[in-house]
């Protein structure tokens, strides 16, 4: 049986930026993905934001990988040719409750290292954005967007680069993991054949499926609160005239499910409106959303927004710690050492901010993975 050094299950942009950080020439790494290419997941079907790290409490995770990942992706944007645009955010308050709530959300940003924020009011908006009404704002300059298949494309080529063999394995589908002296047996299944290898490291970076991977290891999933929840959002596109320049978003609900249903223009101009959120129990990409009351969400904000002008566009799903009604839950990123588990690296519930956050958070399993090997 082959013995490598880490194995990431996994290939979605967090398991690509871990691969990219810590491959090296002289340490056998392999990086397994049940899909037929990498990042079809949650990683493919989100908003494709640069987040600023507003919406996240001061010294949790999400805050801190959150605003490293935004100084991190501009840079690596900007010097790996992948397109990208800060095209800003405001995060609009209606009325008086509203404005209430987005000051909170702004001294929260602030706390957690958000930068350059600043509160406008209704003739400022009207500058920014003639179609939206409002009567103030959270403005983020530092918020943009990219192209995430490009982020992906250039952290699977910087990990091939500095890798002695191709380390991604696609088709690939991980069975079970078992302790064996100090590393983990992998047992795996491609085009129906079973194999297995050893590995000192694993590093679970399994998206919607992890919960399911750590199970495997033996973690108690229940005892240790990593259940996952599948939280699902439609997008709507927008036809005819585009009505904004920058990401424009509601007050989040108030449940902490999601960030609410935005204007998000892509790296073309074009727009499109969501996600909005519910649970489901199944992995289903098709948008199921009532477009009476997903319009009428919009229209809170940017009434000029034509019923018939929006169509289903795409469904994504995140991988939620917390389910319905649930407090706000952190990401789960730890060397399992403490359990028992020696070499296993947990990533679970890596949802929004986890494209902004994933350099970051690759930089952060890198520490554990140097400390561990």
């Amino acid at each position: 049986m082959d013995r490598v050094d880490v194995v990431i299950i996994g290939a979605g942009v967090v398991g690509l930026a871990i691969a990219a950080e810590i491959a090296r020439k002289d340490r056998d790494l392999f990086v397994l993905e049940k899909e037929k290419a990498y990042g079809q997941g949650s990683s493919s079907r989100n908003s494709e934001v640069i987040h600023a790290g507003i919406n996240y409490p001061p010294n949790s995770l999400k805050a801190k990988l959150c605003v490293r990942g935004n100084e991190l992706m501009y840079k690596i944007c900007a010097e790996n040719g992948i397109a990208h645009n800060r095209i800003g955010k405001i995060i609009v308050a209606t009325n008086e409750n509203e404005v209430k709530e987005i000051t909170r959300l702004m001294k929260q940003g602030v706390n957690s290292g958000a930068r350059d924020l600043e509160m406008i009011d209704g003739g400022q908006i009207k500058k920014l954005e003639p179609y939206v009404e409002a009567i103030a704002a959270v403005y983020s300059p530092s918020t943009g967007i990219l192209d995430a298949h490009g982020l992906m494309d250039h952290f699977y080529r910087k990990a091939r680069k500095n890798s002695s063999i191709d380390p991604l394995i696609l088709d690939t589908e991980v069975k079970g993991l078992k302790r064996k002296g100090d590393g983990f047996v992998v047992e795996m299944s491609s085009g129906g054949e079973p194999f297995s290898i050893e590995s000192r490291v694993v590093i679970n970076a399994a998206g919607l499926y992890a919960d399911r991977v750590a199970e495997m290891a033996g973690i108690d999933v229940a005892k240790e609160r990593y259940s996952i929840h599948w939280c699902k959002g439609d997008y709507f596109s927008l036809s005819g005239k585009p009505l904004a320049r920058m990401l424009v978003y509601p007050e989040p609900p108030k449940d902490g499910s999601g960030l609410g249903i935005h204007a998000t223009p892509d790296l073309t101009g074009r727009i499109k409106f969501g996600p909005n959120t519910y649970y489901v129990r199944e992995i289903d990409y098709k948008v199921e959303s009532n477009l009476d009351e997903f319009w009428n969400d919009i229209v809170k904000y940017m009434p000029a927004v034509r019923k018939e002008n929006l169509h289903p566009d795409m469904a994504g799903i995140r991988s939620k710690l917390q389910g319905p009604g649930e407090p706000f839950r952190d990401y789960v990123i730890r060397h399992e050492e403490d359990k028992g588990f020696p070499g296993l690296i947990n990533l679970i519930g890596i949802e929004s901010p986890g494209l902004t956050a994933s350099p970051a958070i690759a930089e952060m399993v890198k520490g554990i993975v140097d400390e561990t090997l």
